[in-house]
């Protein structure tokens, strides 16, 4: 019972503390889950060379969406592929890209997350950046990587109005430093557990003896269930629940969680990790409904690891950690997650 008091009295905080225009982050208010330590800016851009950029819309009463790109390195992402892993919990979602991931086990652009109506022109976007690209002159294939959910009930979705010229001021603004949570970029129009949704980051690092690697997570959130914050029950507690009798509640909506690490993983056990954010649904109280497009998108930035366009080996040595030395990067993604 002391947990559950403890909970509410500092969301209740945190609801008085929003009407001053006043933001904290859940460590700040002593919630501090699991046993590893966050990185600098505990976000996913503690993983060296990772950055994250926004453009939110935030217009008038009814457009309210934007687009977050995540970019896996600073270098030319098309000529120097990163290995990456993909796994649906539940595939009702219009993701662009997932497939040729799921087949040859790379990213080839920047990541990016936006509403369900506009993947396919920020997937054009991509494309464009790509191309624009002058060492990419000649290319005529590119497998841009979006994610999305809908954030249709509190934007108005079908006006399509993320440009493209939005995606490219989020990927030209894009900071490795500290990444904007909560009503920004992809997650302006976003709603999660009968509350308002939106972007949220997290790291942990492993201790030495476990490898030393970073593990980053950044997470657009629009999915319902039944809230837990640190194991306390709290959307039972406020009920504000689905299923709650004569409570309006969506369940539906989506989530796109994406972990970056600097560990040297084959695509193989990168998919494992992605695999594995998916117990946090559980711990926060999710179930990953039917009308949810939930997917988890992995990738890893050790550079030996790098599948380079242009390579003049018909082979590719790397290091890479044993399956049998996996279990601590699991518990960082679902830790971070």
């Amino acid at each position: 019972m002391t947990k559950r008091i403890l909970i509410l009295t500092l969301i209740f905080g945190l609801s008085l503390q929003s009407v001053a225009q006043e933001r904290y982050r859940a460590r700040e208010l002593g919630i501090k889950p699991g046993i590893l330590t966050p990185g600098k800016y505990n976000a996913i851009t503690d993983v060296v060379g990772v950055s994250v950029g926004h453009k939110t819309l935030n217009i008038g009463d009814s457009i309210l969406t934007g687009v977050t790109v995540i970019l896996p390195h600073q270098e030319n992402i098309f000529q120097k592929k990163v290995p990456a892993g993909i796994f649906v919990g539940n595939g009702f979602g219009k993701s662009v890209g997932t497939t040729q991931i799921e087949e040859l086990g790379k990213i080839e652009t920047p990541i990016a997350l936006t509403n369900t109506l506009s993947a396919f022109t920020v997937s054009n976007a991509l494309i464009d950046y790509t191309l624009s690209v002058p060492e990419n002159s000649g290319i005529r294939s590119v497998n841009p990587v979006v994610g999305e959910t809908n954030d249709g009930w509190l934007n108005d979705i079908r006006g399509q109005h993320v440009s493209i010229a939005d995606v490219l001021e989020a990927i030209n603004n894009a900071s490795y430093k500290e990444v904007l949570e909560g009503n920004v970029g992809a997650g302006t129009g976003t709603r999660a557990f009968g509350f308002k949704g939106g972007i949220g980051t997290s790291s942990r690092i492993l201790p030495k003896n476990k490898g030393g690697y970073t593990v980053g997570v950044l997470v657009q959130t629009n999915f319902g269930g039944i809230l837990r914050i640190n194991g306390a029950p709290v959307g039972k507690e406020l009920n504000n629940y689905y299923m709650a009798n004569d409570v309006p509640y969506v369940v539906d909506g989506s989530c796109m969680i994406i972990i970056a690490t600097d560990a040297p993983l084959s695509s193989r056990n990168l998919q494992r990790l992605a695999n594995r954010s998916f117990l946090t649904f559980g711990t926060v109280g999710s179930f990953s409904s039917n009308g949810s497009g939930d997917y988890s998108i992995a990738f890893s930035t050790y550079k030996e690891s790098r599948v380079l366009r242009k390579s003049k080996s018909i082979t590719h040595k790397t290091s890479r950690v044993l399956n049998d030395f996996m279990s601590p990067l699991f518990l960082a993604t679902l830790e971070a997650t």
